[in-house]
C-alpha cells in the first residue's frame, strides 16, 4: 500500500516501455496498457526478470476504441485505491488516412481522445490521491500543429500534419486541465521526449527509415522527462507546463491560446460522450 502507483498507456516498447522500467526501478507499482498479448506478456516477463521485486501488470486495451478505454477506466477504478500517476503516452503516427472505431481520424482519436477521456474518467481517483501528477507525452513537432483537428477524408489528410495537431492538442489540453485542477494539489504537464527511436516511424518510407535513425536518441534517454516529472520532487512544483530535457520550454503560439483549448475540450467532450 506504500508504493505509488503509475499508469503508462502503451509501454511495450520504446518510450513508454524505458518509463516504466525506471519506475519500477524506483519501487513503483506499474500498470501499462497493451494492445496484443503476446507483446504485454513478453514486456512483462522481462521486467519480471531484469528488475528485483518488480510490481508490475498489464491491461489489454486498443486505445482507438473509446469503448475499450472506458472499459479499462471502470476497471481501473474498480481495481485501484488510488493512482498517483498517470503518464498519458501511447501514440501513432499513421501515413494514410484511418478512422477509429467510433469513426474519427485515428491518429487524433488515439493520441489525444483516447487520453482526454481516460484521464476525465479517471479524474477523481487521481484528485483524490495526495500530490498526483497528470503527464502528457507531446512532441516537437506541436510546433507545426494548427486547429484542423480531426479531418474528415483522405482527400484533406495528412500524415505528418494529423500527427503535429494531435501533439498541440496534447499540450492545449495540458494546460486547460491544469487550470481546472488548481488547487486540487494534482499537476498536470506535458512533455517533448526528443526525437527516439521507436516504432513510430515504421511508416516511413525504408530509406528514410535508414537516415533518421542515425540521429534518433534511444528510448531510455526520451524516457527521462517523463520519469523526472513523474518521480521529481521539484516536478512537482510545476503545472500547465511544457518540458523540454527536464526543464520548462517555449511551446508554440497556439498552444497557449485560452480560446483555442476551451474549443478543444468543449469538442472533445462531445466527441467522447462525456457529460
Amino acid at each position: 500500500m506504500d508504493k505509488k502507483i503509475c499508469i503508462i498507456t502503451g509501454a511495450t516498447n520504446g518510450i513508454g516501455k524505458a518509463t516504466a522500467k525506471k519506475l519500477l526501478e524506483f519501487g513503483y507499482r506499474v500498470i501499462f496498457t497493451a494492445r496484443s498479448m503476446a507483446k504485454a506478456e513478453s514486456t512483462l516477463f522481462e521486467f519480471r526478470n531484469t528488475i528485483p521485486e518488480c510490481d508490475a501488470e498489464y491491461y489489454l486495451v486498443d486505445l482507438s476504441s473509446l469503448a475499450e478505454v472506458r472499459n479499462f477506466a471502470n476497471q481501473i477504478k474498480s481495481d485501484l485505491p488510488r493512482l498517483d500517476v498517470l503518464i498519458n503516452n501511447a501514440g501513432v503516427w499513421e501515413k494514410y488516412y484511418q478512422k477509429s472505431a467510433e469513426g474519427f481520424e485515428l491518429t487524433f482519436a488515439v493520441n489525444h481522445l483516447s487520453h482526454f477521456l481516460l484521464t476525465n474518467l479517471l479524474l477523481d481517483l487521481i484528485i483524490h490521491t495526495e500530490n498526483s501528477r497528470i503527464i502528457n507525452v507531446s512532441s516537437r513537432l506541436h510546433l507545426n500543429g494548427s486547429y484542423d483537428f480531426n479531418p474528415k477524408d483522405a482527400k484533406s489528410y495528412n500524415g505528418n500534419k494529423a500527427y503535429a495537431n494531435s501533439k498541440l492538442a496534447n499540450v492545449l489540453f495540458t494546460r486547460y486541465l491544469a487550470a481546472m485542477l488548481t488547487g486540487t494539489g494534482t499537476t498536470v504537464n506535458a512533455l517533448m521526449p526528443g526525437v527516439v527511436n521507436t516504432g513510430l516511424f515504421d511508416n516511413f518510407h525504408p530509406i528514410l527509415q535508414k537516415i533518421m535513425r542515425i540521429f534518433l536518441i534511444s528510448p531510455e534517454k526520451g524516457a527521462e522527462t517523463s520519469v523526472y516529472l513523474a518521480s521529481s520532487e521539484d516536478a512537482y512544483k510545476f503545472t500547465g507546463e511544457y518540458f523540454d530535457k527536464m526543464k520548462p520550454a517555449k511551446s508554440s503560439k497556439l498552444s497557449k491560446d485560452k480560446e483555442l483549448a476551451k474549443a478543444l475540450w468543449e469538442m472533445s467532450i462531445k466527441m467522447t460522450g462525456l457529460n
